[in-house]
């Protein structure tokens, strides 16, 4: 039974207080419900935590890697595995993120990094899936994941009357672990909708139900402050 813990966290860079600056404490409880979930990853002792999350392509990413937040205006560096020297590969936004979040906890076991192209289909998530499910060791996954952006006239993607329908399905599969909803996820409209997490959330659900076992979920955060979806979830075996 491989898969073993996962927590489900957002990936906006308004996550990290040096990039909000003055708005950082509007974020402050999406923030402290990422560290509850992504601590409670640790609790299930795994061989490895596995951050995966929306990239250029779809594969590991190999250490030592960094990502920046340069380009959302703050020379800050995040590598990712904490204490280890920077540079090497680079890292997608979402796992940066995810770095960034992983920095905040005592971590106490390996840490590796897999990005998932927002256009991959389902054999290619399948495949990804049963090679988590597959490695052989206790894995407990970071998954990132932003929702729909078109929650509102001033959400980037505009305003989309399906969103809001979308993003509820979404919460209610994470806080249910129903792999069938999210594996069910339309890529076309969930495209549509900037659904940044579709691909990722499918990832977890095949290893989920690849592993085996009994889930239970717990959502910890559902908001959309500034018309994006924001979900946290943690996910352990029972």
């Amino acid at each position: 039974m491989p898969l073993v813990a996962a927590a489900v966290c957002p990936h906006p860079p308004l996550l990290v207080p040096e990039v909000a600056g003055a708005a950082a404490p509007e974020l402050d409880d999406l923030r402290a419900a990422c560290d509850t979930a992504v601590g409670r990853l640790f609790t299930a002792s795994p061989d490895v935590v596995v951050l995966l999350g929306a990239g250029q392509a779809t594969g590991p990413i190999f250490a030592p890697a960094t990502g920046s937040l340069q380009p959302w205006g703050v020379d800050l560096d995040v590598p990712l595995i904490p204490g280890q020297p920077d540079r090497g590969a680079v890292l997608p936004l979402s796992l940066t993120v995810g770095a960034w979040l992983l920095a905040r906890q005592d971590v106490r076991a390996p840490v590796a990094a897999v990005q998932v192209a927002g256009d991959a289909g389902a054999a290619e998530l399948a495949a990804l899936a049963e090679s988590v499910a597959g490695s052989g060791a206790r894995v407990a996954l970071l998954v990132l994941g932003d929702g729909s952006a078109c929650r509102g006239q001033k959400s980037p993607g505009y305003d989309d009357p399906r969103a809001e329908a979308y993003d509820q399905q979404v919460a209610t599969a994470l806080a249910e672990t129903d792999v069938d909803v999210l594996l069910d996820l339309d890529p076309v409209v969930s495209a549509e909708l900037k659904a940044a997490g579709r691909a990722s959330w499918q990832v977890l659900a095949g290893a989920a139900r690849s592993g085996g076992g009994r889930w239970r979920g717990e959502l910890l955060h559902d908001s959309a402050p500034y018309g994006v979806a924001y979900f946290v979830a943690s996910w352990e075996l029972v």
